[in-house]
């Protein structure tokens, strides 16, 4: 073997090793410092009741897109989360890419950057290609599905090609695109589901998902995106750092930036926030706003202005997803619109839900 066999091999172990580790806290926060405030919403249309109906070739909705891209725009939102989906890929690769391409686009002519999210843990644990079931009655969010779904988190290695072709296929296109402001690797990894599929769900989700978790971080990072990746933890406050489950330990100290859900009062959000800045990083609010708990725009969003934490809302128009029902709604009937909209800022005709809380965001966003 000659030497510059040798010191080829060597760069390029070195070159591959780099790419697998997270940006320094410095580049993140320089990066940080060019962007506006990101502020602004989780986003599916209202005609679409999960992510594979969105992004379906028979389904993708781009008149209502750009409609509530609009609303989106008038309430000063520049960045929306934004969630894709493998089967949506594999199924028509060319035309999935094209629709994404197509919807950046709306985002762009509104001023508004898009935070990906690639994999989901969330909801139904089995979806499947083609037409997607009509909405149960008053039930919050009763076709969102998983991606992938569990069956596939059971049985990685006989799905890793597939998973990896996306990943790279996706973050590949748009790695060096201003439409994209961040990946975001997987949703609440280990969220089991309790209330509504718990009994499908695996005891080792949490495991499962960090084994899936980690070769995603792997795979977006050979491609060398110029954004910055992520995944949110989401449950409890994170104040000791030795008592971090695997999965958290992994999406905290791995991250380019910091990401997290918070769906209590302002005091828990002011903790949460707190604990999390010993990582020294950009710090996202992926989720929150859920009224009747105690999780609201005002004094939120204001807050979270003041202190530079990126702050997206769950929920934008009440829709097929029926985020305007609670959480509870899989296990309490309702029979009609709840006293107090969970989530959601618009009805389908562009009216806000109330009028001075529409207000108050944009006297905050202006």
């Amino acid at each position: 073997m000659t030497l510059a066999v040798v010191v080829f091999a060597c760069l390029l172990v070195f070159a591959t090793a780099a790419r697998a580790e997270p940006w320094p806290a410095e580049k993140a926060n320089a990066w940080y410092a060019k962007q506006a405030w990101p502020v602004g919403c989780n986003f599916i249309p209202s005609s679409a009741i999960n992510q594979l109906e969105m992004w379906q070739a028979d389904t993708f909705d781009l008149p209502t897109i750009k409609r509530e891209l609009g609303w989106a725009k008038s309430l000063g939102f520049n960045t929306v989360r934004v969630f894709l989906h493998d089967i949506a890929y594999e199924q028509d690769p060319k035309g999935f890419l094209e629709r994404v391409d197509a919807f950046l686009a709306a985002c762009d002519e509104n001023g508004i950057k898009v935070m990906v999210v690639l994999f989901d843990s969330v909801w139904d644990p089995f979806p499947k290609a083609g037409k997607q079931r009509a909405p149960h009655p008053h039930v919050h969010n009763s076709g969102w599905v998983q991606g992938p779904g569990v069956p596939v988190l059971q049985n990685l290695k006989e799905h890793e090609a597939r998973l990896k072709a996306y990943v790279q296929a996706v973050v590949t296109k748009y790695k060096a695109s201003p439409a994209v402001l961040c990946w975001d690797i997987i949703n609440e990894p280990d969220n089991r589901n309790g209330s509504s599929y718990g009994k499908w769900e695996p005891n080792n989700k949490g495991d499962l998902a960090l084994e899936l978790m980690k070769k995603a971080y792997g795979w977006a990072r050979e491609v060398g995106p110029e954004q910055p990746i992520t995944s949110g933890v989401w449950v409890g406050q994170w104040g000791d750092a030795g008592k971090l489950k695997a999965w958290e330990k992994w999406q905290l100290e791995q991250s380019d930036v910091i990401s997290f859900h918070a769906y209590g009062d302002l005091k828990d959000l002011q903790t949460r926030v707190n604990n999390l800045k010993r990582y020294g990083r950009p710090i996202l609010c992926t989720e929150y706003m859920a009224r009747p708990i105690g999780s609201n725009f005002e004094p939120h969003l204001g807050w979270m202005k003041e202190n530079k934490i990126g702050a997206y809302n769950w929920g934008f128009v009440n829709g097929k997803s029926q985020t305007i029902y609670p959480w509870d709604s899989w296990q309490k009937k309702y029979a009609g619109e709840p006293p107090v909209w969970f989530h959601d800022i618009f009805q389908t005709d562009g009216r806000a839900y109330r009028e001075a809380e529409v207000e108050y965001i944009r006297k905050v966003t202006k």
